[in-house]
């Protein structure tokens, strides 16, 4: 926890294979004037992984409702949610779950869905999709190496060497199901019901979540706010902090 204690709060949540350190150049930015909080999913990064649940974290719902049990130890109210990735998906069910605690919904390279389906471009068919967790549950060094470019986006070096590191830090037999979780879940029926103001952060040239996604995200919230970044890759607050930042700014003072 950084920022004045009586600031508006600002959670920010991870997104798979990674851990809270991802946001060291996000969450100073925003502590001169906002209680900022951050956390490592149950599983991930410095967490207690004796305190895994397979049975909790078979679906985003056990991660959603851990992000409400942090609101209510802490006490927080109208509470600006920025999740990245998956965490985006957590966060809307964390904001249907408890919406008395979240004021604003910061989502940063959304998917509601990842498997393309009937009508849907979702930038995966099943069979990347099975390949992928194939891969995972083969060689897990080696799908780290192989996915953690594709996440970085081209151009972005330094964060494909610091997410290899990552991946391969995260306790495999969690990371199996947490891939699975994230890839084969489906969120769409959900955003409809989302009423916080929320800003959707689609970056350029993102192989996970492509613009055709970012976009049935906006048009599917009632009310959102869609921002194109010229940021590359699927990790924004790693490669492009300030712009992120500035996009987050300008949509916490419309």
């Amino acid at each position: 926890m950084s920022g004045p204690e009586a600031a508006r709060p600002m959670l920010l949540a991870h997104g798979f294979g990674c851990d809270q350190t991802m946001w060291r150049a996000v969450a100073p930015e925003f502590a001169v004037d906002h209680r900022v909080v951050t956390f490592d999913h149950v599983g991930s990064g410095g967490s207690d992984l004796g305190a895994y649940d397979p049975q909790r974290y078979a679906s985003l719902a056990g991660y959603a409702d851990d992000v409400v049990a942090i609101c209510r130890e802490l006490d927080l109210h109208d509470v600006v949610f920025v999740g990245h990735s998956v965490s985006a998906m957590i966060g809307v069910l964390a904001v249907l779950r408890a919406p008395e605690h979240f004021g604003a919904l910061v989502m940063v390279g959304p998917s509601p869905r990842y498997v393309d389906d009937e009508g849907y471009t979702g930038g995966f068919s099943r069979a990347d999709v099975a390949a992928l967790l194939d891969s995972l549950d083969s060689n897990p060094d080696q799908w780290a190496a192989a996915l953690a470019p594709v996440v970085a986006g081209p151009g972005n070096p330094e964060v494909t060497a610091e997410l290899t590191a990552s991946f391969c830090r995260t306790d495999p037999v969690v990371a199996r199901q947490f891939a699975r979780v994230t890839f084969l879940s489906d969120n769409r029926a959900d955003l409809p019901a989302v009423r916080v103001p929320t800003l959707v952060l689609q970056c350029t040239d993102d192989s996970i979540a492509p613009e055709p996604v970012g976009r049935y995200v906006h048009q599917q919230v009632p009310g959102s706010v869609f921002t194109q970044l010229a940021a590359t890759g699927h990790c924004p607050h790693l490669s492009a902090p300030e712009e992120t930042v500035a996009a987050i700014r300008a949509f916490l003072e419309r």
